[in-house]
């Protein structure tokens, strides 16, 4: 079983900056890409950015510039550092991480329960 934890979300003004973490545990042979999805009240869930085992991101246009994503592979975290908050990224953001349990299988997508940011002044 695998299982992933975010934490960080918060209410924050506008303009401030804050770091969401998710950690991937359990049976865990080895991890491809991790990333963070976003779902705002009333909206379709939007990538946030993703990161692959080497190192490799991708942002949506919305938050480039603004948001930097890491992972710590001896940890089986990723980070999403998020500076400048704007209202519109008021969401519940969601963890991802496509994960292989042992060295035969393709992988699977897991996923978080999500971490609640809001930003209000």
């Amino acid at each position: 079983q695998v299982q992933l934890v975010e934490s960080g979300g918060d209410l924050v003004q506008p303009g401030r900056s804050l770091r969401l973490s998710c950690e991937a545990s359990g049976s865990i042979y080895s991890i491809d890409r991790m990333g963070w999805f976003r779902q705002a009240a009333g909206k379709e869930r939007e990538l946030v950015a993703s990161i692959g085992s080497s190192g490799i991101t991708g942002f949506a246009d919305s938050v480039k510039g603004r948001f930097t994503i890491s992972r710590d592979n001896t940890k089986n975290t990723v980070y999403l550092q998020m500076n400048g908050l704007k209202r519109e990224d008021t969401a519940m953001y969601l963890c991802y991480a496509h994960i292989r349990t042992t060295i035969w299988e393709s992988g699977t997508t897991y996923w978080g329960k999500g971490t609640l940011v809001t930003v209000s002044s």
